[in-house]
């Protein structure tokens, strides 16, 4: 008994550590394909511009990042801009749809997706600093191609599931929950149309529905991605509110 009990425990430390070596395999492929580690870790800010459609309806957009975990995202749509951002400790935003034209801090569930939007290199890059686990939960078929599944376990707690092409090495999908204001929305996302920018690989489409036919889908479309452009911090920095003005007693005309 203690003899195959020994055995038993000796194949499965192995096959966690030939797992474990898949894993870091497979992200050092996919960091390759994407431009190598070396040009990512010199990348300091990017810039995209480009539209958002959904629900029959077009908005225009700007997105930048830049290090260290600093994010902004400008919507316009019919006279209105949204703005989130997130400026590496706070985050904030100006939601004018709903009536409110001042920034507000972000909070809660807002403030948690912002966050991680704004880790420029995404959760596979140094993944075990970062606190983050990944497991290879196998190949899958997306769109017709052979694809390695990866669980990503973020720190936080949240799990992402990367999917990447079993020959390019390249993102083909990512499917995750997140909480939006207390409900717990699943979003899957197609990306294609890569393009080389400056030595680095980058989507150009990015198709997305919540699943469960939960709501409509959304397509985004880069018209234009720009790497190491000047980016002043400031843009990061929630805009200081303007106090109320001050009202009095209407004067009595003479």
């Amino acid at each position: 008994m203690r003899k195959w009990t020994f055995v038993a425990m000796t194949a499965v430390l192995f096959s966690l550590s030939l797992s474990a070596q898949t894993v870091d395999e497979i992200i050092a492929k996919h960091i390759a394909a994407q431009g190598g580690i070396t040009k990512l870790k010199t990348l300091q800010s990017i810039r995209m511009t480009g539209d958002f459609e959904t629900g029959g309806m077009q908005a225009g957009f700007i997105q930048v990042f830049k290090r260290p975990m600093k994010m902004r995202l400008d919507i316009s749509v019919q006279g209105l801009t949204m703005t989130q951002a997130y400026d590496g400790e706070k985050g904030w935003q100006v939601v004018p749809f709903t009536g409110k034209k001042d920034p507000e801090p972000m909070t809660g569930d807002d403030l948690k997706n912002a966050q991680e939007q704004a880790d420029l290199d995404g959760p596979l890059m140094d993944y075990k600093k970062k606190g983050n686990t990944v497991e290879l939960i196998g190949k899958e078929k997306i769109a017709g191609k052979d694809s390695y599944h990866l669980k990503v376990t973020l720190k936080n707690g949240g799990v992402r599931h990367l999917y990447l092409d079993a020959v390019t090495f390249l993102g083909q999908k990512t499917s995750a929950k997140t909480m939006t204001r207390g409900t717990e929305v699943e979003l899957e996302s197609i990306l294609s149309d890569y393009k080389e920018v400056d030595g680095l690989k980058f989507p150009f489409v990015i198709e997305q529905h919540q699943v469960a036919g939960q709501g409509p889908g959304q397509k985004i479309i880069f018209k234009k991605i720009e790497v190491n452009v000047p980016v002043d911090d400031s843009i990061f920095k929630m805009p200081a509110v303007a106090p109320p003005a001050k009202t009095g007693p209407t004067p009595v005309p003479k």
